[in-house]
Formats: C-alpha cells, structure tokens, sequence
C-alpha cells in the first residue's frame, strides 16, 4: 500500500510539473495577458484536467512571479513592472556572467558543438522572422552555457530569476533593431564559448543583459503611453 500511495504522488506531482510547462509559454507569449484571470476552467478543459493539479501548477507559476493569487479571486496573471525590471536584471546579469565563466572551464568539444548548432537553428529563425522559435532556442542556449557551468545552485537561482523576465524579454525582442543586435551579440557568445574565453564570456553575457534590460524598459515605457 505505501508503494503505491508514493507512485501516486510522483504521478501527480509529474502532472501538475507538466501544467507548468503547458501554462507558461501562454503567460510568456501573451496567450493570457497580463493582469486578467487565469480561465481555470477552460484549462482544465483545454488539458483534460482537474482542479487539483492546476492549482498546484498555478502555486508554481505564482512563485515565479507569473501569476499572482488572490484568496476568493483566483489567479491573475501578474503585469512586468519598470521596479522590477531594474530590480531583477542586474541580478540576472551577474549570474549570467559568472555561468559563462565557468561554462568556459568546464564545458567539452561535444557540448560546445550542441550549443552551435542550436545557434544555428537560432540564427534560421531570426532569418524567417520566428520569433516564437526563436526565443525558444534562445532559452536553449542559454540553459545549456548554465548547464556546462556545473554548478547547479546557480543554475537555478538563474532560472528562477529569467522565468520572472521572460515574458518582457519576448515583447521586448519584437523590436527589429533589438533583434539584430541581440543575434550579433550571440554571435560573440560562440566566439567566446568555442574559445573558451571565460572572462570574455562573462562581459559579453553581462552586456547582452544590460541591453536586454534596456530594451525592456522602452517596451514598458512605450507601453505606458499607448
């Protein structure tokens, strides 16, 4: 009977795990704008689940800055502030920086060849305007310099962090002249990568997140005065 009570649990919380997974590229691409409520019953619909889960999944979403909860209200998905941005991205920077430094001292040949050719693919969905594709690949990119790091604990206070950004970065990337030099600056993350150049990396990564951060930060103001 325990073993199958401890199966059950890692069942659901596999399922509740996957909801993240499903609900936040709806939050990250504008499918559920900022600052309506989340449709609980139309997602238990739309992924032939209960409401069990899907809160579960929303507890997530909320500690990642996503979704905000209200006792009696539900979910409401959480608006991108100006305080925070300037709060969060200099923050973000510093760990992108020291993940690129350690990535170049401990990442292998066969890692390095991954990240080119998801740069590769990156590059092709900038060239057909995919812009969903490529802020995908983007993630990907990014993720694995974390994940050649080595250093799990920073790999997560990173993504903690980006899921809280996530959303303005995909706005923010609908400008053209933003996208072209962020691809020019990924550009010169390969370079630095493939030489393994860790103090390069890091002021390269640190400064593709201060333009970043200022790109988000026209976005909101634009925002703001439509």
């Amino acid at each position: 009977m325990l073993a199958r009570s401890e199966t059950d649990l890692i069942q659901r919380r596999s399922l509740h795990l996957e909801l993240v997974d499903r609900i936040r590229p709806l939050i990250v691409e504008s499918h559920l704008a900022a600052g309506t409520k989340v449709p609980e019953r139309d997602l238990c619909a739309q992924f032939d689940v209960s409401r069990t889960p899907l809160r579960e999944a929303l507890k997530v979403l909320a500690a990642e800055g996503l979704v905000r909860l209200e006792p009696n209200r539900g979910a409401w998905v959480t608006r991108v502030t100006v305080e925070e941005v300037r709060e969060v991205f200099p923050i973000l920077g510093v760990l992108e920086a020291l993940s690129g430094e350690l990535a170049c001292a401990n990442i292998t040949d066969a890692e390095i060849g991954a990240v080119q050719v998801l740069h590769d693919a990156m590059v092709q969905s900038y060239r057909d305007r995919d812009l969903t594709a490529y802020f995908r690949i983007n993630q990907q990119i990014h993720r694995a310099i974390l994940v050649a790091a080595r250093n799990p604990t920073l790999t997560n206070a990173c993504q903690a962090l980006s899921a809280r950004m996530q959303r303005a970065r995909y706005a923010a990337n609908m400008s053209d002249a933003r996208w072209s030099a962020a691809v020019a600056e990924h550009e010169e993350i390969m370079t630095c990568l493939a030489a393994r150049d860790g103090k390069r990396l890091s002021e390269v990564l640190m400064g593709h997140m201060r333009n970043k951060q200022d790109s988000v930060l026209r976005w909101l103001e634009s925002e703001a005065a439509n």
